[in-house]
């Protein structure tokens, strides 16, 4: 099996690639390396990630862009047997300061390249990393129930696959991420290929370079142990859903090897995994022994205050479920930080 994975040096990216440099015959990872660039930090990022990712023989590295065509012809080659499309522009705040490249990156790049495996390889497996995002301010109409340290769902466990996309602001991220879902879905449907939207979570782990707009959990680890001060946009108790990567790639291979054609689901930790930002420092803390400056400031623009994902779909479709607790994982996680401050 030759599995190309877009987006390979990130978080999600280098983890399915590690998985599947023990599995497949060839992973091929396409990576501009931007991360810290888009977000405007001096330091490498995913540059670490990828050097890591070269101690596999199997695993080629190809420094390209998803909007390339070029780039994503060269990297699928005369063909592949799966696609993890996890490149994207990840920051809500980002996409409203630069529209036109969270487009371009997220809606474009998606299409693209689709449009480059349903030429080259139509028959392929294509996995897109969606968001919650996608349902927008729909998710703030459910009804919340106000506790000492966090918001809670009144009525229901989890947001569905059920909830409607549309009829509710997004951010451009928002936007653009819900684009390339679509069109994920179009390509099933018209072309006939067998293709995954997995709606993610809060997606954590080790190796992940969280900055303050995008990857909290990391964010916060990494404030905590090397003394700067966090701002908490809101009050602190919005609450979501964790899910270990290590997990979510777990899912993205019961999909692969399934005889499912097409599938949207809601994934993350589940309603037996979530956290409040409140509840995360005082657990960091905690961990750690260190204590850290918090100031607050305004609610970001379409911020959901709560989201916990309903996985009882993807649990009866794909026998999936998670296993890593957030305790466990984030335990890990600060463990990976300590070692690797100088990264930070």
């Amino acid at each position: 099996m030759r599995i190309l994975i877009t987006g390979g040096a990130g978080l999600v990216g280098s983890h399915a690639a590690d998985y599947y440099a023990k599995r497949a015959d060839e992973v091929i990872v396409l990576d501009n390396l931007m991360r810290s660039q888009l977000f405007g930090c001096d330091k490498k990022s995913v540059e670490y990630n990828w050097q890591w990712l070269s101690r596999h023989p199997n695993v080629r590295l190809i420094k390209g862009d998803v909007r390339n065509e070029e780039d994503v012809n060269r990297a699928i080659g005369k063909r592949v047997d799966v696609v993890i499309h996890a490149a994207g522009q990840p920051g809500i705040p980002l996409s409203i300061r630069i529209p036109k490249e969270d487009f371009n990156i997220n809606a474009f790049g998606t299409l693209n390249v689709l449009e480059c495996v349903r030429q080259k390889c139509p028959d392929a497996t294509f996995i897109y990393c969606s968001t919650n995002k996608v349902y927008g301010e729909n998710v703030n109409k459910v009804l919340l129930e106000e506790q000492k340290t966090r918001y809670v769902y009144k009525e229901i466990s989890g947001i569905s696959e059920e909830m409607p996309i549309d009829y509710a602001g997004h951010t451009p991220y928002g936007v653009s991420k819900c684009a390339g879902d679509l069109y994920t879905q179009e390509y099933a449907r018209i072309y006939g290929m067998k293709t995954g939207v997995f709606r993610m979570s809060c997606i954590y782990g080790i190796r992940q370079f969280g900055f303050e707009d995008q990857g909290w959990i990391a964010w916060l680890t990494i404030a905590i142990l090397s003394g700067k001060p966090i701002t908490i946009y809101g009050d602190g108790k919005q609450v979501r859903d964790l899910l270990y990567v290590d997990d979510l790639v777990q899912a993205y291979d019961f999909f692969i090897r399934s005889d499912i054609k097409h599938g949207i689901w809601n994934i993350g930790g589940g309603a037996e995994n979530t956290v409040s930002l409140n509840e995360s420092i005082e657990f960091l803390e905690k961990e750690t022994g260190k204590k850290t400056k918090i100031s607050f400031s305004d609610w970001r623009l379409s911020d959901q205050k709560v989201y916990i994902s309903d996985i009882s779909k993807i649990n009866k479709e794909l026998r999936w479920k998670p296993h890593i607790s957030p305790e466990n994982g984030c335990k890990t996680l600060i463990t990976w930080i300590k070692e690797h401050i100088t990264l930070f």
